[in-house]
């Protein structure tokens, strides 16, 4: 398994940017496919977006166009771009590794972060 460290959030105003990374110890972190999932208070955990370990990537359609899943192998990093921010954009961020491919947010993850905080002010 790997651990996962995730950082970057925090409380910007609407239409601002900001960059999550997620850092990752372990050897095999290539060979994960990443997710990034976010948790709104009182709704269900949701899938944001999922790159495989050969740079396939997935994004819900509620951040198409507005957020970029990325990973750096050599850094063991995953990244999420997230630009032109949304007030229903807030969340808590989790980075999520997994053994194989999935873009469904029930599915069994092998690693967690422990999640780091996006608030967009309206």
């Amino acid at each position: 398994q790997v651990q996962l460290v995730e950082s970057g959030g925090g409380l910007v105003q609407a239409g601002a940017s900001l960059r999550l990374s997620c850092a990752a110890s372990g050897r095999t972190f290539s060979g994960y496919t990443m997710a990034w999932l976010r948790q709104a208070p009182g709704k269900e955990r949701e899938i944001v977006a999922v790159i495989g370990s050969f740079g396939a990537t997935y994004s819900a359609d509620s951040v198409k166009g507005r957020f970029t899943i990325s990973r750096d192998n050599a850094k063991n990093t995953l990244y999420l771009q997230m630009n032109s921010l949304k007030p229903e954009d807030t969340a808590v961020y989790f980075c999520a590794a997994r053994s194989g491919w999935t873009t469904s947010a029930k599915a069994n993850f092998n690693s967690w972060g422990q999640g780091t905080q996006v608030t967009v002010s309206s």
